[in-house]
């Protein structure tokens, strides 16, 4: 072999013993801030320096869900027992911002901060491996996944379900699992339509997929918001920023820019007002 054969495949060989190397004991602690992202192949925490988040009174509309969901994270926060939480239902309104902005308001005043360790959906199978490393952690640890589902053939949600309730050891005391997700059930309609056409016994083959959402001691619903709430969104916005605006003609525009999406949401909301900020020369900070 000439060296440009050789160099490639070294160049693959050197990749491939890093990937089997353990990674270094500083990438794998929780001690060095509040929110992390889990990075597989290598494993790895990824500090975020700072969370997107908002504040949680701009989140209009969500008020008993949100009541629900601050309990069970300040028992958590306390060491008390807590549940797993599915936050699913329609887009926009403020699934994944509850999660991070409970995550900061509580931090304010708790003793001992809570660490969010978001894991992407991809990543669902390494699960097992990021609890081993809260487990031997002494903090209490948010476990994230935001807009989580599975589809057909996708057999990882079978170490999801293991993880949450089953296994010898369990869930470990120090983690509580939060997720959203567009589905109640966490798969499509027709993926669980074809199971019951598909199986021998389609009963069971459908009771074996949605026994996952099962493991969720919360399910909280978010459904999409009539005008009167979306224009309370608006004003919360207007007057946090200190927008200046004549809230007649902005509520007009609010109602034109929801109709032109089809929808009203936190998020349509939200995209209004940075258009109004821009035309305004007004930073969000």
């Amino acid at each position: 072999m000439d060296s440009k054969e050789i160099t490639p495949l070294l160049t693959r060989i050197a990749e491939a013993l890093d990937r089997l190397a353990p990674a270094p004991k500083d990438s794998l602690s929780l001690d060095k801030g509040n929110a992390f992202v889990w990075l597989a192949d290598p494993d790895r925490l990824q500090k975020v320096e700072e969370v997107n988040h908002i504040n949680l009174s701009l989140l209009k509309g969500i008020d008993h869900v949100s009541d629900i969901l601050r309990r069970n994270t300040e028992q958590f926060a306390s060491g008390l027992p807590a549940n797993n939480a599915l936050l699913w239902g329609a887009r926009g309104m403020g699934k994944s911002s509850l999660v991070k902005a409970l995550h900061a308001e509580i931090n304010k005043t708790a003793e001992k901060k809570l660490a969010l360790v978001e894991i992407h959906r991809e990543d669902i199978p390494t699960l097992p491996r990021l609890l081993e490393v809260i487990r031997n952690s002494d903090r209490q640890v948010i476990l994230y996944c935001d807009d989580l589902s599975f589809d057909t053939e996708d057999s990882s949600y079978k170490s999801l379900k293991a993880v949450l309730e089953g296994g010898i050891e369990g869930r470990p005391k120090n983690v509580v699992f939060y997720a959203t997700s567009n589905r109640r059930h966490l798969m499509a309609r027709s993926m669980m339509e074809n199971e019951r056409s598909t199986a021998i016994n389609p009963s069971e083959a459908v009771e074996e997929k949605v026994s996952l959402s099962d493991r969720f001691g919360l399910w909280l619903g978010f459904h999409g918001c009539p005008q009167e709430v979306f224009l309370r969104m608006i004003d919360a916005y207007i007057e946090h920023y200190k927008i200046p605006a004549d809230l007649e003609t902005v509520h007009g525009e609010a109602k034109e820019w929801a109709t032109t999406r089809g929808s009203r949401s936190g998020r349509v909301a939200w995209q209004y007002i940075q258009d109004l900020a821009g035309r305004k020369g007004i930073t969000l900070d």
